[in-house]
């Protein structure tokens, strides 16, 4: 990001507001999806191939030496609305092509994500030497070979369930399932935590590091912290076997939100190891669950709109990263004490209440 804002010559305040229209274009995307149960109708591979498509020729166009800010607002706001097409719909193909055993599946697919999420603090470790012109061809090229591969070897699962018409009013049908509200509550309460949380661990890392003049480097903890969620993820799909799904998701947010209020006690004990050994815990505890309620989601859907309730609970759940990561970013402006961290606690205690109440199912 920052070096389109170098190349084509744009403000500092350009990297936030590209990276919010990337938000904002999923967000508006997973709506309409939902809104037309596009996924329902349709074949969900065919839908995933025409959004990587699509999504890869919006982001190459970032290469066009003619850009200026008002295009690359464009390109990456319809990068997001196709991504529309790609993370709730490979949970809705899981879905269709497992039941008992979705938990599992969806911890593999929501692992890669985090993988993917994680690749890019990865990449910085190695500085100047990779051009971003390369990494935005090959990683466009990449979108379109794996929704032509999904396309070609993935056809429509055994357990789907296909709407025969265009229902509007199954935005708000699927809430009305009581089990559904309980598991799409919790997730809401998890998203309030986890994408604020990746967003300023570097931030965490490097306050540390000045705080206690430690050396580390940032962005190569910053792939670790975040990536190792992944393998998380595959572990608490086989942990959901034995303990059961919802048990499993409510551990998993209550140690998160335990990581929230023990935060600052870490930070200014001032111990490296311990600090990083935190952060890894974190890190994986944040993102355990993600799968898992993604999993309760599908099960307690109506089976014909099983797709439009991933699809409208992914448009809820990142919206709310939004206003996480905004709030948090102004208390962090007002004051740069760790102190202001905790207030990410309010997700867990949020999902955790609708998790144990009996009155949401």
């Amino acid at each position: 990001m920052q070096d389109l804002v170098l190349n084509f010559g744009l403000g500092d305040e350009a990297v936030s507001t590209l990276t919010s229209a990337v938000q904002f274009g999923f967000i508006s995307g997973t709506l309409l999806f939902a809104i037309l149960t596009l996924t329902d109708r349709f074949s969900p591979s065919r839908v995933f191939f025409v959004c990587a498509l699509l999504g890869a020729i919006s982001n190459i166009a970032l290469v066009w030496s003619g850009n200026t800010m008002v295009t690359l607002l464009l390109f990456r706001y319809l990068t997001g609305f196709f991504l529309a097409g790609i993370y709730p719909v490979g949970m809705k193909i899981a879905a269709d092509y497992f039941d008992s055993g979705l938990g599992t599946s969806l911890g593999y697919l929501v692992g890669a994500l985090v993988l993917g999420t994680s690749f890019p603090h990865f990449l910085k470790n190695f500085g100047h030497s990779l051009s971003w012109h390369n990494v935005i061809t090959v990683t466009s090229a990449f979108a379109v070979s794996g929704g032509g591969i999904l396309w070609a070897l993935v056809p429509n699962g055994p357990f789907r369930k296909r709407s025969q018409k265009l229902q509007f009013n199954a935005f708000f049908t699927v809430f009305k399932i009581s089990e559904f509200r309980t598991a799409a509550f919790g997730y809401f309460g998890h998203m309030w935590e986890l994408y604020t949380f990746w967003a300023f661990t570097p931030l965490l890392l490097g306050s540390f590091s000045e705080a206690h003049a430690t050396a580390i480097n940032i962005p190569l903890w910053s792939f670790i912290i975040i990536g190792i969620g992944g393998l998380a993820c595959v572990l608490g799909g086989y942990i959901s076997k034995n303990y059961g799904i919802k048990k499993t998701a409510r551990m998993a947010l209550l140690l998160s939100g335990c990581c929230c209020l023990v935060l600052p006690l870490v930070f200014l004990l001032g111990n490296p190891t311990l600090f990083l050994g935190f952060l890894i815990f974190w890190g994986m505890v944040v993102i355990a669950d993600s799968p898992l309620f993604s999993t309760l989601v599908a099960q307690n859907a109506i089976p014909e709109f099983k797709g439009t309730a991933l699809t409208i609970v992914n448009c809820v759940g990142f919206a709310i990263t939004i206003i996480s990561i905004q709030t948090i970013g102004f208390l962090v402006q007002l004051s740069d004490s760790i102190w202001v961290y905790p207030t990410l606690v309010l997700g867990p205690l949020f999902g955790l209440y609708h998790l144990f109440s009996k009155k949401s199912g």
